[in-house]
Formats: structure tokens, C-alpha cells, sequence
């Protein structure tokens, strides 16, 4: 965790301060890079997306690492017209300045590939080929609650990267075959190297449209995006444990959710860790505490 509390401030020389500790197990130099912001929808007032300028610190970080190539990639599930949701954000002019190309992953050619997690009861995923051509994969979502899964961070970002010519807008079939089912799928099958949250103003209340801005002042980046996940959840003061989708990835041995099994460097949790209001209704997605118990 590291303390940013501005867009406008230093980031990329925040995230290369983080990368140092990750250097060793992602490595980029020479390489092709995939960048999977949360471009969601477009409102001017609401702080939904992934911050461009965020992006484009990301983006500044693996260039100065060496990466062969950039690529920026979303499949939205919500926004057909993606061209226009990137340029409406303030993405394309990000993108633009840097040089480097977006692919709308709802219309990529999509891979039949064997599902690793099963836990949908599908047999096969069809992924995008852009995300599994790449050589470093990037979750790079907001921080922020969700009304369905509790909290949308790394893992929850994942659902933007099945083709909606596949799957339907919102991505319906996987809606039905229930959300933390199918992102500990998606992440099983291609799991992302690594997670880079934009905590710096996050999103509390009804979530991940309506709700409100909250700033947090923090940038979380980890290459076990099951520890990111929950350590995210104990900066908004959310209990991972009851989070379906994290205490199924945790079961699958996906990555670690107990705080003691996480190796936690810089900021502590305590320092930057500000209660987020739940979404309404919320409670009846979770589990109880019984069944958190249980499931540990």
C-alpha cells in the first residue's frame, strides 16, 4: 500500500517505489504489456472508471520498466459504443499522449478455452485473444462497493475481459450463472499477473454507478489479487470473509484473504483504512458471519 493523495501528484514515481518489490516476479523489460482499467460507464459527476490519469501513470510506470509494448484494453458491459465512453472519460486523450492503442475486448476474436474453476458449471470460456496474447496481464481497477458482489475490485474487473459478442451485454449469462462463480472462473482459467488499484478516490453507497465519491488516498498493488481483494476490503472497513467471491477464490486456492497469511508491505492498513458506506440491501448477498466462519 502507498499513500497517494492526488491525480496530479508524482504517481508514476509512487508506483515505481511499489513495482521495486515485484520487479523480481513480473517482470516486463522486452515484454508485451496488457492494462485493463474499469471503464464502466460515463458520468461527469461520479468518479466510476478507473481515473485516466491513474492509467496513464501505470502506463508511465511500464515504460520506464522497458515493456516492448502497451496495450489498454476493456470489454464494458453496460456501453456498446465504447469508442465514445473512451473518448467521453478522458481515456483517449491519456492514450493518445502516450502513444498507445485501446481494443474494445467485446468485439475481440474470442478463444474457446477450457474453464480451470468450474464453478459456473461451463465447461469451456471464451476469453479475448488480445488479453491471452499478452505476455503481462494488469488488473487495474477503482476501489469501490458493489450492490451485487459487496465490493468490485481486481478480481470483479475480470468481467470485462469476456467478449460481449460471447456473453451478452451485461455479460448476462455469467450474471446468471452467479457472479462469484464466474469471476473465480475467469480468474482461474487466466489469472492476472498482477493488480493495481486506484484507491486514491474511491466509490462508497450503491455502487458501481450510484454511488458516491470517497477519498481514500491509496494505491494498492499486489501479484496475489485474492490479497489485494481483501486488503482492499479492510482499507473501506468491509469484512473480505463475508464476501462470496473472495471466500470462494480463497477456497480455490486461488490466493490468501487472512490478514496473518498476507505479506504486507509499506502503508499499513490502519493508516489509510476509512469506513465505506455498504450498499443498500447489501447484507443479503453476503455471507453471515456463521458461514464466513465456516468457509475459513
Amino acid at each position: 500500500i502507498a499513500r497517494a493523495d492526488s491525480y496530479d501528484g508524482p504517481l508514476a514515481d509512487v508506483l515505481q517505489s511499489q513495482f521495486e518489490h515485484f520487479r523480481p516476479h513480473v517482470p516486463v523489460a522486452g515484454k508485451r504489456v496488457l492494462l485493463k482499467p474499469n471503464l464502466v460507464e460515463y458520468h461527469k459527476a461520479k468518479v466510476i472508471n478507473t481515473d485516466p490519469r491513474f492509467v496513464g501513470a501505470v502506463i508511465e510506470l511500464f515504460k520506464r520498466e522497458g515493456a516492448a509494448e502497451i496495450v489498454v484494453a476493456e470489454g464494458p458491459g453496460h456501453w456498446r459504443n465504447v469508442q465514445f465512453l473512451v473518448n467521453e472519460s478522458g481515456l483517449g486523450d491519456v492514450l493518445r499522449a502516450h502513444g498507445v492503442r485501446f481494443v474494445d475486448l467485446n468485439h475481440d476474436e474470442p478463444v474457446k478455452t477450457l474453464n480451470l474453476g468450474r464453478m459456473t458449471g461451463l465447461d469451456h470460456l471464451y476469453l479475448s485473444q488480445t488479453v491471452l496474447s499478452a505476455d503481462v496481464f494488469v488488473s487495474l481497477p477503482k476501489l469501490k462497493t458493489h450492490h451485487w458482489a459487496g465490493a468490485t475490485l481486481s478480481l470483479k474487473n475480470l468481467f470485462g475481459t469476456l467478449p460481449g459478442i460471447c456473453y451478452g451485454w451485461p455479460k448476462n449469462e455469467l450474471h446468471w450463472r452467479g457472479i462469484p462463480h464466474s469471476i473465480v472462473d475467469i480468474a482461474l482459467t487466466h489469472t492476472p499477473h498482477l493488480a493495481v488499484v486506484d484507491g486514491i478516490v474511491g466509490m462508497e453507497g450503491d455502487g458501481p454507478l450510484n454511488g458516491t465519491a470517497k477519498p481514500v488516498g491509496a494505491v494498492v498493488m499486489g501479484a496475489d489479487l485474492v490479497a489485494v481483494d481483501a486488503t482492499c476490503c479492510r482499507l473501506m472497513k468491509l469484512p473480505p470473509e463475508r464476501l462470496p467471491t473472495l471466500a470462494m477464490a480463497a477456497m480455490k486456492r486461488l490466493g490468501r484473504i487472512r490478514e496473518a497469511e498476507i505479506p504486507q508491505l509499506g502503508e499499513p492498513v490502519a493508516a489509510l483504512a476509512t469506513a465505506f458506506e455498504w450498499p443498500p440491501k447489501v447484507e443479503k448477498q453476503l455471507l453471515t458471519a456463521e458461514q464466513a466462519a465456516t468457509a475459513s
